[in-house]
């Protein structure tokens, strides 16, 4: 298979291509004019250089592909420029969509979140067949992705051949953004993190869900979602459990909501306001972690056969690596 594969320096892109190269694969990666190439170096890939609002560039991409795996976008929960979250993950979708019809590539898988399934009401555990409404989720990023899913869909149904995967909250290695999932972990090893709020995230291994986007290609119904997590944890077990792995203290503070939302807004002011960069805790964060976003990902592993790797794994093995390229200050 002739594959291009869309953000491929990213988290799950790099972590893709690893797994389509181990497959015996032809890749070709989409890299933007200046990109940090850290995931792709040294791998056997072909570099297209292009970007998602350059339809010109992406056409050249496409050309002679077989597959297209999307996983690119602006995945922060806070951005300098609000408007970017839709110039790159909807209408940058709408570009590679079009260039994939325009080379006759076979199957597109579509990266997009599970958020987009809503949070945990306290009933039953949001999957596949979960709806909310743009305007329950309360930051761009998720917004955006929630529209871009929407157009893969309309594309679907004039023929296009796309599958979408969901994923949770990936963790492991080639992380070197950090994604917000990532930053929790590096600050845990940091000694960031002096407390914890009443929340709960569903924790998947990032190489799990790189063989999630293989087997949708390869198994996935067209037209379908799928949801690419594993384990339902809250934060107070996901930092017990890196306490395990780094034989670091978990914090034991249970910080209240409001406290934690007046910090944010205090973050806010004096990073952005004052000194014109991101904020270390993003209001959008702590309002999404007003309810726990827990996800049933069993329509995957029972159609696709997605792997289910111990969560403690995949965070063994992000600490290593964070530590390893000397992140945290200290040698592996």
């Amino acid at each position: 298979m002739k594959a291009l594969v869309t953000g491929a320096t990213g988290f799950i892109g790099g972590n893709l291509v690893r797994e389509l190269l181990s497959d015996g694969h032809d890749v070709r990666v989409l890299c933007r004019p200046g990109a940090n190439m850290t995931n792709v170096e040294g791998l056997d890939v072909e570099v297209a250089i292009g970007d998602l609002r350059d339809r010109a560039s992406l056409d050249r991409a496409m050309e002679g592909q077989e597959a297209l795996f999307h996983t690119a976008a602006l995945y922060s929960l806070w951005s300098p420029n609000p408007g970017d979250f839709a110039k790159t993950n909807v209408e940058g979708t709408v570009n590679i969509l079009e260039a994939a019809i325009g080379a006759e590539v076979g199957r597109v898988v579509y990266t997009s979140t599970a958020s987009v399934f809503g949070h945990w009401k306290g009933g039953a555990i949001p999957n596949e067949s979960s709806t909310c409404t743009p305007e329950e989720i309360v930051d761009g990023y998720h917004r955006t992705k929630f529209l871009a899913e929407e157009r893969a869909l309309e594309y679907c149904k004039r023929g296009v051949d796309v599958v979408i995967v969901n994923p949770t909250a990936p963790i492991g290695p080639w992380d070197p953004k950090p994604t917000p999932t990532g930053r929790i972990v590096l600050d845990f090893i940091k000694g960031r993190m002096p407390a914890y709020i009443d929340t709960g995230i569903n924790v998947v291994d990032v190489r799990d869900v790189a063989r999630g986007h293989i087997l949708a290609y390869e198994k996935g119904r067209t037209g379908e979602r799928y949801i690419l997590g594993n384990r339902n944890v809250t934060l107070k077990e996901l930092f017990g459990a890196l306490g395990g792995v780094t034989g670091m203290s978990a914090p034991k503070v249970k910080l209240p909501y409001g406290l934690a939302m007046t910090l944010a807004r205090v973050d806010h002011l004096f990073s952005v306001k004052l000194l014109s960069k991101a904020p270390r805790i993003p209001v959008s964060g702590v309002r999404m972690a007003r309810h726990p976003m827990y996800f049933d990902s069993s329509k995957a592993v029972s159609e696709l056969g997605m792997p289910q790797t111990p969560i403690e794994e995949a965070l063994r093995d992000a600490v290593a690596w964070f530590r390893g390229r000397g992140a945290v200050g200290v040698a592996a």
